[in-house]
């Protein structure tokens, strides 16, 4: 492999998401520091969910691979439920930071809107989710060693990448949704962000093979952006005012914060 997979994944993998970062947060302070903080959420969640794995893997027979395999699954589905609590505790952190915020400041309005913590929070959750699930890949992209030397699929390092950059979105669309469901206590939309959420993780597990994977994350990558733009206050209006540059910035802007 070459110096060129290494770039070509990480910009697949990670350039829409920097694109965001620069364009909508990282020209406000105060959307940088919601960004780390959803980052640092999800850390401590895998963090809780990585050792409680460890410990199960320690004391359960590491000789039976059917054992082993079930203790995987059980780590997934655990880490993704954990993710999912932490992403509720901090929409609540968040909400009595913004009254806090509100009550500082000689504004009647919130200085952030529910729905740009629900982007910014998102998106940092993905960021952090994202660095974990493809630094590795990305390390051994640069060698020494073949990809599918044995016959194994020659698309390992751009099938990941493809995966990475639909969890990254997904984080955000997953945010946008969920605060709003909470925002709203439509507790059905909830349920239905943990498990889409819980069908991505566990279809990884298709992998190698990989458009067993990739097609149906993307299909509800689709669905959840969807789903995420109308949450958001989008409508077919705005969306053409905004394609054709008559109104740049109207998910983080242009409406009333709530």
């Amino acid at each position: 492999m070459t110096a060129a997979v290494f770039f070509g994944c990480t910009f697949i993998a990670f350039g829409p998401a920097i694109a965001l970062f620069l364009f909508t947060i990282a020209r406000e302070p105060l959307r940088v520091i919601f960004l780390i903080a959803g980052a640092f959420f999800w850390l401590v969640s895998l963090l809780l969910a990585s050792l409680v794995w460890f410990i199960s893997v320690q004391i359960s027979n590491k000789e039976s691979a059917a054992q082993q395999k079930g203790l995987l699954i059980f780590g997934v589905v655990l880490s993704v439920l954990l993710q999912e609590t932490f992403r509720f505790a901090y929409y609540k952190l968040l909400k009595k930071a913004n009254e806090g915020l509100l009550t500082l400041s000689q504004e009647e309005t919130m200085p952030i809107s529910i729905r740009q913590l629900a982007y910014v929070s998102g998106l940092g959750f993905g960021f952090m989710s994202g660095a974990f699930s493809v630094v590795n890949i990305l390390a051994d992209s640069v060698g020494p060693g073949t990809v599918g030397i044995h016959g194994d699929s020659q698309h390992y390092f751009l099938s990941s990448a493809f995966m990475t950059l639909a969890i990254i979105l997904l984080h955000m669309f997953w945010g946008v949704v969920f605060f709003d469901a909470c925002e709203k206590q439509r507790w059905w939309a909830v349920g239905a962000v943990v498990i889409s959420h819980l069908l991505v993780s566990c279809l990884t597990f298709q992998n190698p093979e990989y458009v067993a994977s990739l097609v149906p994350t993307y299909i509800i990558l689709f669905v959840m952006g969807i789903w995420a733009f109308y949450s958001a206050g989008g409508s077919l209006r705005n969306l053409k005012l905004c394609l054709t540059c008559k109104d740049k910035d109207f998910l983080l802007a242009n409406h009333r914060p709530r």
